[in-house]
C-alpha cells in the first residue's frame, strides 16, 4: 500500500466507516422497509437507493473524521504527531480539501435517494462541522454535539419511507456515543473515573431504551433482539470496568475503542425489533470487518 494512499486511509479512520453503515441500515430497519421478512429471511441489499444512502452515511463520517484531524493540527503536534498531517504525510490544505470533499459526495448522495435524506445529510454535515470546529472542546456540548451526529445518521435512514413515528429511536445512539465520548475525555492523560461511572449509567439506559422502545414500537413480536443486546452489554461493560479499575490511558483508549465499535451491535438490536433475525446478522457482520481494520488503522 503506498505511502500517500495509506496516510489519506488513515485519516478517514476505516474501522469506523462500517458503524457509519451500521446506523443507516438500522434506521431504514426502523422506518419498517423490511418488515415483512420471515424469521430467517436474509433481506435485498441489490438496491440502487439504499447503496446510495450507506454510501452517503460513509461519506460523511468520513470527512469528519478527516476534518476533526484538521482542526486539531496544532493540538496533535504537541499529543499526537504520528498522525497523518502532523507528521507531513498529508499537507494540511490538500487534508482540508479532501474532508470537505467527502462530506459534499455525501450529501449528493443523499439527495440522489430522497429529497428528505438530502436535508438531514446537510443537518448531518452541519452538526459534523460544529462538532469538528467548536463543540468538542466543551466537555458537555462536544459529546452531546457528536451524539447527534449519530442520531441524524440513524434518522437518515428511518426518514426513507417518512416514518416519523418511531424518531425516539434516533436518541438511542445520542445517549450511547455522549457516553462514549465522554469517556474520551483525558485519553491521553487518564484520571477519567468520573466519567467513566457517569457512562457506565448511561450506558444502561440506553440498553433499557432500545428494550422498551422495541416493546412498545417493534414490529416484531419475539425477543430475538436481546440476543444483540447482551452482546452489546458484553462488549461495551467488560473495557468500561477495566478502564475504571486501572485508569490508564491504553484501557480508555480500549474502552473508547469497544465502544465506537459496538455501535453494530446496538444498530443490530434496535433493527430486529422491526425485521427478521437475519438482517441483524447482516448488520453484525460489519462488527468483524470493522475490527480487521481496527488492528491495522486507529479508531481514536
Amino acid at each position: 500500500m503506498g505511502t500517500v494512499f495509506k496516510a489519506y486511509l488513515q485519516l478517514c479512520r476505516p474501522a469506523n466507516l462500517p458503524t457509519a453503515a451500521a446506523d443507516v441500515l438500522a434506521g431504514l430497519a426502523i422506518s419498517g422497509l423490511f418488515g415483512s421478512l420471515a424469521y430467517f429471511e436474509f433481506p435485498n441489499f441489490l438496491n440502487s437507493n439504499l447503496i446510495l444512502l450507506v454510501f452517503a452515511s460513509v461519506f460523511l463520517y468520513a470527512g469528519g473524521v478527516v476534518l476533526n484531524d484538521v482542526y486539531d493540527f496544532e493540538l496533535d503536534k504537541k499529543e499526537r504527531p504520528e498522525r497523518p498531517i502532523p507528521s507531513g504525510r498529508v499537507a494540511y490544505k490538500n487534508a482540508m480539501v479532501f474532508g470537505y470533499t467527502l462530506l459534499l459526495i455525501g450529501i449528493i448522495c443523499a439527495f440522489l435517494v430522497k429529497l428528505e435524506c438530502g436535508v438531514v445529510a446537510m443537518a448531518l454535515a452541519t452538526a459534523i462541522l460544529s462538532y469538528d470546529k467548536v463543540a468538542k472542546h466543551h466537555s458537555f456540548l462536544g459529546p452531546l454535539n457528536m451524539g447527534i451526529c449519530r442520531g441524524l445518521n440513524l434518522f437518515m435512514g428511518i426518514l426513507y419511507v417518512n416514518q416519523l413515528d418511531n424518531w425516539l429511536y434516533a436518541l438511542i445512539p445520542v445517549v450511547f456515543i455522549f457516553a462514549v465520548t465522554l469517556i474520551s475525555r483525558e485519553e491521553v492523560h487518564g484520571k477519567n473515573k468520573l466519567n467513566i461511572v457517569f457512562a457506565g449509567l448511561l450506558y444502561t439506559l440506553v440498553i433499557g431504551a432500545v428494550i422498551v422502545l422495541n416493546y412498545f414500537y417493534g414490529l416484531n413480536e419475539g425477543v430475538s433482539y436481546l440476543f444483540f443486546i447482551v452482546l452489546f452489554a458484553f462488549m461495551v461493560f467488560l473495557p468500561l470496568i477495566r478502564a475504571y479499575v486501572k485508569n490508564t490511558p491504553q484501557n480508555i483508549k480500549k474502552s473508547v475503542k469497544a465502544g465506537v465499535l459496538s455501535i453494530v451491535l446496538l444498530d443490530a438490536a434496535m433493527a430486529v425489533g422491526f425485521t427478521s433475525i437475519a438482517y441483524g446478522i447482516a448488520i453484525l457482520l460489519l462488527l468483524p470487518l470493522s475490527i480487521l481494520l481496527a488492528k491495522k488503522f486507529a479508531v481514536t
